[in-house]
């Protein structure tokens, strides 16, 4: 017998790769969680996410306005349709559009700094700590680049 996931609505968003996997080593947290995900058509997600709901985006981001733009429509397209409690993120390009437009729709946010960033902060981390309404951390020297944080360990 299955358990049906309970609590507050998931948004769960990262750019395919490691960011994902960040993500992916958090199941024992968000499975228990109805959710969405966000991540490029790639196939490691794919494989990741089989049988998860997954909202494609657009890619590549880095250095691509365009993309960029589509993101930030679909951004608030997903967050219109899914209707999350909270957005989660670990970075990274895709997480910026994502992050601005819950924030637009008083959509609350957590940006999740990756673990090898050990002494300091990633871009990611750096354009949305402002943003995010918590910022966790694996490192102590992670808080001391950002100023702030909660520093949970790192998560493996």
């Amino acid at each position: 017998m299955s358990v049906e996931p309970r609590g507050p609505r998931l948004l769960l968003v990262a750019s395919s790769g490691g960011h994902l996997a960040h993500l992916l080593w958090l199941r024992p947290w968000w499975s228990r969680h109805p959710r969405r995900w966000v991540t490029f058509d790639t196939p490691d997600a794919r494989g990741a996410l089989a049988g998860e709901e997954v909202t494609w985006a657009f890619h590549p981001t880095n250095r691509h306005p365009l993309n960029l733009a589509r993101n930030g429509a679909l951004a608030l397209q997903t967050l219109h349709v899914a209707r999350p409690d909270v957005l989660v993120t670990t970075g990274a390009g895709v997480a910026v559009p994502f992050v601005l437009a819950a924030k637009a729709v008083g959509v609350p946010s957590v940006f999740i700094e990756v673990y090898d960033r050990v002494d300091g902060a990633s871009l990611s981390g750096r354009l949305l700590a402002g943003l995010v309404d918590e910022l966790v951390l694996q490192w102590e020297a992670q808080r001391e680049a950002y100023g702030r944080g909660v520093v949970l360990g790192p998560i493996r």
